[in-house]
């Protein structure tokens, strides 16, 4: 007789030699991974990689290594992450400390309801409202909220909803763009402008903030997999998350890859000065045409709206969860989440990010950390460890928080601070991170002997 739950118990008979059911986790492995792809795929990622290709020229390559560090290793090691602790964000931190933990989360989502996604709809409307349609921003973030909501609401489908019509339509645009001006160019690449390409390239991936859209995103996809599937075990949802994420790394990897290197082919079709969306247009122009605005606008148009998506929809998983599975809150926190990214859409960008860059600069150092904390061993992060490493690296993350609120003269670090290595790149909490996860563990490996000494 099938065992689990009612989504399992279809998929487990086997006729002809095949089994559905292993049939019913690879398609739900693709499903997962196209969706995880397209809502880490947002308008930032998509404009970031031509512009360190065209400066890298030759050194596109490792650039592109560089960027791939930052922007899909760390990310997808806390996709993994969720897969090991299959709870909440909230179970990131609460090893370390509960409290922390609730601050951090909410904390998170506040930013991600606060900035980016409003930012969705403004460069949406920026870039594919409109150059085609005279409407005013307000009605486009009404539409595009609307829309969000509309998909929120219907939770069971997000993903299969992303991942089965939404993504496809991405990557098919993104490889027409992509292929055009791989195959129609054959110019020179012209001289790189990097000292160091792959530093460059992981700097660059750093400000991406992916590693928060990882611990947000991997949430959705966590609840979403128990939705399609309720009646897979634990070592099942964690083999099913960790090949969709795999799936969706590679994904990225090669995208940006593709973006990075047409990149360095506009050498000699774009100014040097040229910005990071003047270079995306000109790019979109000369492969596809005069069409190419269109692609342009239609890529740029779901790649923002799946983030969107998957912001809300990670927001009112979180507060259903604290509020005891409430179907209420979630559906509350759906449509405030949707009226604040209307109301935060219409303020200016520069006034959102003055507020909520010196909380980034914070927690995203910390994010990178749990990240690290919770993919490796359990054995290798105890509650102490954790709390030592964590209070590390607010320490040290510090001097960046009081620089964003304006608080350095000149905008330069005092030189005692400044003589942290990495402290120049906002990065300045890595080494002593790492030192104190060192030494906590020399602690542990030696406090045995200590005692077998003093004979207790």
């Amino acid at each position: 007789m099938p065992q689990g739950g009612p989504g399992a118990s279809a998929p487990l008979q086997t006729r002809d030699g095949i089994n559905p059911l292993q049939v019913f986790k690879k398609r739900l492995v693709w499903i997962l991974g196209l969706a995880l792809f397209s809502l880490f795929f947002g308008a930032g990622n998509l404009i970031l990689p031509p512009q360190i290709g065209f400066l890298a020229g030759p050194e596109w390559w490792l650039v592109g290594l560089g960027f791939t560090i930052s922007a899909v290793l760390i990310p997808m090691l806390g996709i993994l992450a969720h897969a090991r602790l299959q709870g909440t964000m909230f179970d990131f931190a609460k090893k370390a400390s509960p409290a922390l933990s609730l601050v951090y989360c909410y904390l998170i989502y506040g930013i991600a309801l606060g900035l980016p996604a409003p930012r969705t709809a403004s460069v949406t409307h920026e870039m594919a409202i409109a150059p085609f349609f005279n409407l005013p921003p307000v009605a486009t973030s009404l539409g595009y909220f609307g829309l969000v909501l509309l998909f929120v609401i219907n939770r069971s489908k997000v993903s299969s909803l992303i991942g089965k019509w939404l993504t496809p339509v991405i990557l098919a645009v993104l490889l027409l763009l992509i292929g055009s001006i791989t195959l129609y160019h054959g110019g020179a690449l012209g001289p790189s402008t990097f000292e160091n390409s792959v530093s460059a390239g992981i700097l660059e991936g750093y400000q991406t903030f992916d590693a928060i859209g990882a611990v947000v995103i991997g949430g959705v996809i966590l609840i979403s997999l128990n939705l399609e599937a309720p009646g897979l075990d634990f070592k099942e949802r964690f083999r099913t998350i960790a090949g969709a994420g795999f799936l969706a790394a590679l994904a990225l990897m090669l995208l940006y890859a593709g973006l990075i290197y047409s990149g360095a082919l506009m050498f000699g079709e774009a100014e040097a000065g040229i910005t990071r969306t003047g270079l995306l247009r000109a790019l979109s122009v000369r492969a596809l045409g005069p069409g190419g605005q269109v692609f342009l606008s239609i890529l740029i148009g779901l790649a923002c709206f799946t983030t969107a998506v998957g912001i809300v929809t990670g927001a009112s998983d979180f507060i259903k969860d604290r509020f005891g599975g409430s179907q209420k809150a979630y559906l509350v926190t759906a449509i405030l989440g949707c009226l604040a990214g209307v109301v935060m859409g219409q303020l200016p960008v520069g006034l959102i990010i003055a507020v909520a860059l010196p909380v980034l600069m914070l927690v995203y150092p910390l994010t990178i950390v749990l990240i690290f904390m919770n993919v490796i061993p359990p054995t290798w992060a105890p509650a102490f460890a954790m709390r030592v490493v964590c209070g590390v690296t607010l320490l040290f993350s510090l001097p960046d928080f009081l620089g964003s609120l304006g608080l350095w003269e000149g905008g330069n670090l005092p030189p005692a601070l400044s003589a942290i290595p990495l402290a120049g790149y906002q990065m300045g909490w890595l080494l002593p991170a790492l030192v104190a996860f060192g030494l906590t563990h020399l602690w542990f490996a030696v406090r045995p002997k200590a005692s077998m000494e003093q004979g207790t």
